[in-house]
């Protein structure tokens, strides 16, 4: 048997975490959480303070947006579900790995750091099927708003809607949070 991965996306603040910590704690199954979040501000710190006061005890949570796929494969096996939040997130920390002027980078090398974040996405993936997990990630819908003004938020804009492209192609339920309502696309 293959591993199980469920794509919970919706825009900022649609309720898409809720709905995805719902799915996981209805299994009532032992559940890793991994946050893909770096406290950058308060604002931010915050946000995570409040996401880690509303998810249950008993899960173990991981910090950390790189090589994930090598965290899935240490899991302790009694572990069976994975809920990732977010993507996006992740996307973002691995962009401003890169050491680049954004305003001026070539196509060339914007295609290189995609690329580079496509192949952390399949390893993941590929670790949640290789371990018969089930994975739920959480990610942003970006794709429904306006063009971004500036250049990098274009970029991260069409690369986030890209990785998100790659995992709905390949989950087996694809789920769409509006104002806290999630309607199943897959």
């Amino acid at each position: 048997m293959t591993g199980k991965i469920t794509l919970v996306t919706g825009g900022a603040r649609s309720g898409k975490s809720n709905f995805a910590e719902d799915l996981a704690k209805k299994s009532e199954k032992s559940v890793v959480y991994l946050a893909t979040a770096i406290p950058f501000d308060e604002g931010m710190k915050d946000r995570i303070k409040k996401h880690r006061e509303s998810r249950p005890k008993d899960w173990i949570t991981y910090e950390g947006y790189k090589d994930l796929h090598t965290l899935i494969q240490g899991i302790d096996k009694e572990y069976k579900i994975i809920l990732i939040d977010c993507i996006t997130i992740m996307v973002t920390n691995l962009m401003f790995e890169e050491d680049v002027c954004w305003d001026k980078i070539s196509h060339e090398e914007i295609d290189k750091i995609e690329e580079k974040i496509k192949k952390q996405i399949k390893k993941m993936m590929g670790s949640i099927r290789e371990n018969d997990l089930w994975c739920i990630m959480v990610t942003n819908e970006l794709g429904m708003g306006i063009v971004p003004e500036n250049r990098i938020s274009r970029i991260f804009r069409d690369i986030a809607g890209r990785m998100n492209q790659i995992i709905a192609k390949e989950a087996e339920e694809v789920y769409f949070t509006v104002s806290g309502l999630p309607m199943k696309l897959k």
